[in-house]
């Protein structure tokens, strides 16, 4: 370990004074290394920050992998920059990876990180600012950056390091550069294997577990390439061996059954293979293109197709046509997109065509935050449509519930007759989970469709007067040949503007809604059913929402909450819900006005997505915290304002 050269010299080899559970090693070891201080820990936030291109993603992910296969709890969310090539040691520009780790399952990223690995000083000072590292955080930095020929740059690395050591963060200085040039010509091309290696002894990781891990992503580029980063990773190991004083412990659970570690994005082209749809037609936009990545290099494997259209309208115009020929088409997409989308999702809804809609939500209005969560696209999904359009809307939870969502939604999409909008998010798309690995079932696969001969004169939209269902019909079945129009038309599929056929039609597609309605189950209150305060949420903020309640509900506070999955329609029996406590409290990532602002009152105040709709639904007043910080919420300051809020009730 590199000294220091101002005065942190105290700083290094100090354990933290909230340090869990310390064990030393027994005894001095046989080699003559300096005895260890074990520390034990439930779980632990680990941070690699770096420029782009340096694969600080890819360590994290492979950290996160093998503490999966170890039996660990992990969830992982990417720090991605908005530009695809940033300028180097940028603040703006870090690119990196979260890592929670912990003896249980983990529901979500966490709060602020207790250890940092640093390719620079540059890319922490963002994190600093922000507030992303707990105090006392372990930083590791690399440390060449204090001796560069440029004045300025040893300047700023000087001072940025003074202000960790001021404001109590525990410094040490690597020297990943010096020690990754004795393997690879280009540090760029394996400081983060190095850095792999030195996070495995840091937390006790199985060695060979990484090497597999090696050989799985870099399988492909030849033996060289897998041999010198698995030396790269043996190197980061012995380093940290030899260097560091202390090492975590977190045990781990026993593995009941085989699992997989994935993202929400694969977790959702999973899903789509699964459920037999074989086409989907897409147009790449962040942070939605991995999904049909993944798609594009599997699905051809059961007979399916992925469509790269010149843009947002075509791809939906393609999935369309696929699903009025007779399959079941997906198109994916983020927030631009949908918005591109959206008149065309209207002829799905008129012309009654089955279509899955996956939206991975991310920061707007217009280009927005491109690589940041957000979860503004609610009402967009249920309105933006011109029109009266009636469409269900959903939103996985996790990244499990990404891969069974998409099950679902098919299942709805060909049952109805509409498309259904999966509302994911940036949150889920790039974070990792282990979850069981799902056992093929026939349950998943919706019923094929009737091509049987149909009686001449059949009408395309003979609508139920109950439920508004009507067959599905093809192109190409016996008797089955009819007008497709997204004009108001009548039974038989004709264009007719007389105010009793369209009248009839809408009455038709809104009654569809209410009839998958009348199948879905009130959610269930986590806690109590009744008390003060309701916190009500839906989507990826689940995990870090139940964080806060058990927390509170530990210190006795009358807390629960309840996840929505279904958006619209929703379930029977929440408004009951709502009104059995005396503060509902709607949390989200998307903006809402704060009273707090002079102009703000009443009367003019924008609630959150969620919020306006459970008001609107529900007549009950329900509150709003939200923020557009373009990251995840952490349960932390989830807890603090319902500290608050338990306070003043």
């Amino acid at each position: 370990m590199s000294p220091s050269t101002t005065d942190s010299s105290e700083q290094i080899g100090a354990v933290r004074s909230d340090s869990p559970s310390r064990n030393s090693a027994a005894g001095k070891p046989a080699d003559g290394r300096a005895a260890k201080e074990i520390i034990t820990l439930d779980q632990h936030v680990v941070e690699i920050v770096s420029d782009a291109g340096e694969g600080a993603q890819k360590a994290g992910q492979a950290f996160g992998t093998i503490s999966a296969k170890m039996g660990n709890g992990i969830w992982t969310v990417e720090i991605i920059p908005a530009e695809i090539q940033p300028p180097p040691r940028n603040a703006a520009g870090a690119s990196g990876i979260r890592i929670r780790v912990g003896s249980s399952p983990i529901t979500n990223s966490g709060d602020a990180a207790d250890v940092v690995v640093a390719f620079n000083e540059m890319v922490l000072t963002g994190r600093l600012e922000s507030g992303a590292l707990k105090p006392g955080c372990i930083v590791l930095i690399e440390d060449k950056w204090r001796e560069h020929a440029d004045p300025e740059i040893a300047a700023s690395y000087v001072q940025v390091y003074d202000r960790m050591i001021k404001e109590g963060l525990r410094v040490y200085e690597v020297p990943m550069e010096v020690v990754t040039l004795q393997h690879v010509d280009n540090p760029m091309r394996g400081k983060n294997m190095f850095v792999l290696g030195m996070l495995s002894y840091l937390y006790d990781r199985e060695l060979e577990l990484g090497r597999e891990q090696i050989r799985f992503v870099f399988g492909r580029k030849g033996k060289k390439i897998v041999d010198n980063n698995v030396a790269l990773l043996e190197a980061g190991y012995e380093w940290g061996q030899e260097n560091l004083d202390f090492q975590f412990r977190i045990p781990s659970a026993k593995i009941l059954g085989p699992q997989i570690v994935s993202n929400g994005n694969v977790a959702i082209a999973l899903g789509i293979m699964a459920s037999g749809m074989d086409v989907c037609a897409m147009y790449p936009i962040t942070p939605a293109t991995s999904a049909s990545h993944h798609l594009s290099e599997i699905f051809e494997n059961v007979g399916g197709v992925v469509h790269q259209a010149e843009d947002e309208i075509a791809a939906c115009g393609f999935a369309i046509g696929a699903s009025y020929a007779g399959k079941c088409a997906v198109t994916i997409t983020s927030g631009p997109g949908i918005a591109l989308k959206t008149e065309l999702l209207g002829l799905a809804v008129m012309a009654e065509i089955p279509l899955v809609v996956v939206n991975v939500q991310r920061g707007g209005p217009s280009t927005g935050l491109p690589t940041k969560v957000e979860q503004g696209d609610l009402l967009a999904a249920l309105f933006s449509t011109h029109g009266d359009a009636p469409k269900v809307v959903m939103a996985p939870a996790t990244i499990e519930d990404c891969f069974y969502s998409i099950l679902t939604a098919r299942k709805i999409a060909e049952t109805f007759r509409m498309p259904v909008l999966v509302l994911s998010d940036a949150n889920l798309a790039t974070g990792q989970q282990p979850f069981p690995r799902p056992e093929f079932s026939r349950d998943w696969l919706a019923p094929p469709i009737d091509q049987s001969a149909l009686p001449e004169g059949t009408p395309p939209y003979d609508w139920d007067e109950t439920t508004g269902l009507s067959r599905r019909i093809i192109p190409g079945q016996p008797g089955g040949m009819f007008t497709l129009t997204g004009l108001a038309h009548n039974r038989m599929g004709k264009v007719a503007y007389n105010r009793g056929a369209n009248q009839e039609g809408a009455r038709s597609r809104s009654l569809k809604l209410a009839a998958f309605q009348k199948t879905l189950k009130t959610p269930e209150t986590f806690g109590d059913e009744e008390g003060d305060v309701l916190v009500v949420g839906w989507g990826s903020t689940q995990g870090a929402i139940h964080e806060a309640v058990s927390r509170l509900r530990k210190d006795g506070a009358s807390v629960s909450s309840l996840h929505i999955k279904f958006l619209q329609p929703m379930a029977s029996g929440i408004g009951e819900i709502l009104k059995r406590f005396k503060k509902v409290i709607a949390v989200e990532i998307n903006y809402s006005d704060s009273l707090e602002d002079e102009l703000i009152d009443s009367d003019n105040r924008r609630y959150s997505n969620l919020a306006f709709l459970l008001r609107a639904r529900y007549l009950v007043d329900v509150d709003s915290w939200s923020n557009v910080h373009g990251e995840p919420l952490q349960p932390g300051r989830i807890e603090a304002m319902l500290r608050q809020l338990v306070e003043a009730q």
